[in-house]
């Protein structure tokens, strides 16, 4: 490789995301070589500078790195089919669960090829955008050898070499994501059938979330992240049969308010799971113990 010829990669998968990814490492000066079950997908990434392959065998072993976007890993089965890969580096950045991405590095070994699995935290729009990362598990040579490429499309964060832990993070940010923003949702509603507009409720939820997130007294996840760690959740007068009874009002002033409740019904549940598991004088945090299904 010339010294300043960058890399050639491959980008499996043309979808919103897949699209983007493979249209900024074109506009990176990345050669850059793509497939699509679809081909008609790739005309405009054509049309930039990019080849399209005739099979996501041939893309991969046109570059040194391959990158997969696709809906899950069954799809990149499906794509590459049962032929040796002949020592092609895969970085997948698909969906599924951590057992799924250690059986994909499996699939990958008995097919001459290395995977790094990866989570990516941001939509397509966001590729190549300040603040973008992703979160990377397997083998960390792979991510070193790479990691300059890799960066053009967002920030990278290895966390370990177990693959499944990529998608493990992945997850427990989304899941993070979406029940935040879903309570917030909730509430605004709630208080929406009062009259109360979003504008007007908007700066108590952003200062809740301000008090989550902060590192001083008012620091629920800190303090929650000790708790959790020292497996100790002091109750007091903070008890966790208090919050069960206050979601049960949460609750009723849904039902009142006409909202759906299935999720502060799931909320309460759990609270009073751990309660009629003998943690009731525990502290909130005693609900780590309900979720990890540590009740004894």
């Amino acid at each position: 490789m010339a010294e300043n010829q960058r890399p050639a990669v491959a980008v499996i998968g043309l979808g919103p995301m897949g699209a983007m990814m493979a249209e900024t490492f074109l506009k990176a000066g990345y050669p850059t070589t793509v497939w699509n079950r679809t081909a008609s997908k790739a005309d405009a990434l054509v049309g930039q500078g990019a080849t399209l392959a005739a099979s996501a065998a041939e893309a991969a072993a046109a570059a040194d790195v391959t990158v997969i976007s696709q809906t899950h890993y069954q799809a990149m089965y499906d794509s590459f089919g049962d032929g040796d890969l002949n020592g092609a580096t895969l970085v997948n950045l698909s969906s599924g669960s951590p057992e799924e991405l250690r059986k994909a590095g499996e699939w990958a070994a008995g097919r001459g090829a290395a995977l790094l699995t990866g989570g990516i935290m941001t939509p397509p729009p966001g590729i190549g955008q300040p603040g973008a990362y992703v979160f990377y598990s397997g083998p960390e040579q792979i991510l070193d050898e790479h990691r300059a490429t890799l960066k053009v499309l967002a920030d990278t964060t290895y966390v370990g070499p177990d693959l499944g832990l990529a998608m493990a993070f992945y997850q427990a940010q989304l899941f993070t994501f979406w029940s935040s923003l879903a309570s917030f949702m909730h509430a605004t509603a709630l208080v929406g059938k009062y009259g109360v507009t979003p504008e007007a409720y908007l700066p108590f939820g952003r200062e809740l979330f301000a008090d989550l997130a902060s590192e001083g007294p008012m620091g629920y996840a800190q303090i929650l992240a000790n708790e959790i760690a020292a497996g100790e959740f002091p109750g007091g007068e903070n008890s966790l049969h208090m919050q069960a009874v206050g979601a049960d009002h949460v609750v009723e002033a849904s039902v009142e308010a006409g909202l759906d409740t299935a999720f502060p019904q799931a909320l309460r549940d759990l609270f009073w799971k751990g309660v009629n598991g003998g943690l009731g004088e525990d502290g909130l945090g005693a609900v780590y113990r309900v979720v990890t299904r540590d009740l004894g």
